[in-house]
């Protein structure tokens, strides 16, 4: 897998960037993604199908799509119809100096994604317009650059996730997945490796032989479908799990590389390294420092 690594917080005093009603085809879509900042995703036009973490969706007008950081997905643009959106991302540092309650914060919307593991939020007419202007508006500050623009973008992504964070609030927002989009063999492999991510059986192999699939046909479904190997599939998984792990837990790097299924420590640091950019241990102490 080749991941796409953003620098949004990377010592960035302004970790956020917008990428302005994009149109890509099939071939220059970005590579897969695993990054910490949240992402947002507007879809103007076009269709298409997005994988994040295990489920598939189709990607129509009008759909809304929250990402939360360090979560794996992937969008495969229709090749007669590419889809044209915009997308949002920013880290979590971004919106510390403005969490003035406790009972809420400006994240509650990506952290509810995570939690349920849904991504697509269904938008009525009047919201959809909100969410269109407000991009429009954190555009043009963009663009201008005018004395305070950093402070024009902020306070529009405040109001952006707070249209969000009510939405959700209120119940209304869920969208579910496709489900008809992949094989229930595939559903079920994916849903399996994430209940076992540290699990020892997760092989192409292994994996075929569950799935009473050959496993020629099980490798060349599994590529189509998500754009990853087997392999590198399950490694960027585990490289998830490791990530929580080092910021959020105490535990040693050897520690956290066993709870993640990793073999060897030189495997688990060379794998980091290439999903990530750094070491685990230098991981940990940039999200202790980010706090």
């Amino acid at each position: 897998m080749q991941p796409l690594r953003k620098s949004i917080e990377s010592g960035d005093r302004f970790p956020f960037r917008l990428v302005y009603r994009d149109t890509k085809s099939p071939r220059h879509e970005l590579p897969d993604h695993l990054h910490d900042g949240n992402e947002l995703i507007y879809v103007y036009a076009g269709k298409g199908v997005l994988f994040v973490n295990h489920t598939f969706y189709e990607m129509l007008p009008g759909d809304l799509y929250l990402i939360p950081g360090n979560t794996i997905h992937r969008a495969f643009p229709d090749e007669l119809t590419p889809v044209t959106s915009t997308a949002l991302f920013f880290g979590r540092s971004l919106l510390h100096p403005l969490e003035l309650s406790e009972d809420y914060s400006p994240l509650s919307c990506f952290d509810y994604a995570k939690k349920r593991q849904s991504y697509k939020l269904e938008i009525a007419e009047a919201d959809r317009k909100t969410v269109i202007r407000l991009i429009e508006e954190m555009q043009a500050e963009l663009q201008s650059r005018q004395i305070g623009y950093r402070h024009s973008v902020m306070i529009r992504l405040h109001d952006l996730l707070l249209t969000l964070n009510r939405m959700s609030d209120a119940g209304t927002g869920d969208k579910g997945a496709n489900s008809s989009m992949e094989p229930a063999w595939m559903r079920d492999t994916l849903a399996y490796i994430d209940a076992h991510t540290a699990s020892t059986d997760l092989k192409l192999s292994d994996l075929s032989r569950r799935a009473s699939i050959t496993p020629s046909h099980f490798s060349r479904v599994f590529r189509q479908l998500t754009g990853m190997t087997v392999t590198d599939y399950v490694a960027a998984k585990r490289i998830v799990a490791a990530k929580e792990l080092l910021a959020n837990t105490d535990d040693s790097v050897s520690s956290i590389c066993g709870q993640c299924g990793f073999e060897s420590e030189s495997y688990f640091y060379k794998t980091f390294k290439s999903l990530t950019g750094m070491t685990p241990s230098s991981y940990k102490r940039k999200r202790n420092k980010d706090g």
